[in-house]
């Protein structure tokens, strides 16, 4: 990571088992992986290996906007971490941290130059809300 990263983070009430395959399985993905409600995530597709690759789809609602988060994996450590290069060359890392029944889940990433640096700091907090959410609705329901 570099000076220029931002970090975010949850605490999602359930065990890393349960977190790591809400945050990493694309038929868990496409629902929770956008930052505010008119938005959605109508495709994930994740290859998650070191060398794989993923494609995730964000879209509004009402079909005005859609673009692409691609990249390749850099670390796989099943529950605890995974490391990731986006196409654009910027570094991403989630670490998973069991604490009992809840897992502390932060997310650092290099911040995109050209943007602001807190809009992007809210954007990302708010995919990593509705990731809790979903997470937690998950919880004990499968």
């Amino acid at each position: 990571m570099s000076a220029e990263s931002i970090t975010v983070e949850t605490d999602v009430s359930a065990p890393p088992s349960e977190t790591w395959h809400y945050y990493t399985e694309s038929e868990h993905v496409i629902n929770w992986n956008f930052a505010s409600e008119d938005w959605h995530c109508p495709k994930a597709v994740n290859d998650l290996r070191v060398g794989g690759a993923f494609v995730i789809t964000m879209a509004a609602k009402d079909g005005s906007m859609e673009f692409d988060m691609e990249g390749t994996y850099d670390r796989v450590e099943p529950e605890e971490h995974v490391a990731y290069t986006l196409t654009d060359k910027r570094k991403v890392s989630v670490d998973f941290e069991g604490k009992g029944e809840t897992t502390h889940v932060r997310v650092t990433f290099d911040a995109e130059p050209s943007q602001d640096r807190d809009m992007q700091q809210q954007g990302w907090q708010a995919i990593l809300n509705n990731f809790k959410r979903y997470a937690e609705s998950q919880h004990g329901a499968e």
